[in-house]
């Protein structure tokens, strides 16, 4: 774990003074001092996206990090993500989940084979037509009349 603070530019008085939080946050417990290897693979991504969060920055990317844990990591990694968006600026998230994407994002890039589709921020509007040209059906949300 020290060595990914390093590596995400943490000085070592940082790795210490956030080495609590980021075992706390990251759910792994005790197994924190056993070798990377023993751990679950959701384990592994859980620790590897608090230590990714447990620094500011300019931009964070997150590749499916959210695909992985239960329900309460899912609810402590999307806090943490509203936190870093109103800190640290830009955060990416690529993910599959729809549901994770609507819940998270403002602004949304559909791509296809290294092709952008559409992109935008109307976010339902991109699902339902990723839905749509998927095979699938348009999402019903609730209408509000004036």
């Amino acid at each position: 774990m020290v060595l990914g603070c390093l590596a995400m530019g943490m000085s070592k008085d940082e790795v210490k003074e956030r080495y609590p939080h980021i075992v706390d946050f990251s759910g792994v417990g005790d197994f924190i001092n056993l070798p990377m290897r023993t751990y679950s693979s959701g384990m592994g991504s859980r620790l590897r996206f608090a230590i990714a969060s447990a620094k500011s920055h300019d931009v964070l990317l997150i590749d499916e990090a959210l695909a992985t844990g239960d329900a309460e990591f899912r609810r402590k990694s999307h806090a943490r993500i509203e936190e870093l968006r109103a800190h640290a600026g830009t955060v990416f998230l690529v993910a599959h989940n729809l549901g994770e994407i609507e819940a998270t994002c403002n602004r949304v890039i559909w791509l296809e084979k290294g092709q952008i589709v559409q992109a935008g921020d109307d976010v339902p509007g991109i699902i339902d037509a990723y839905l749509v040209a998927s095979g699938g059906e348009p999402r019903a949300r609730e209408t509000t009349q004036a």
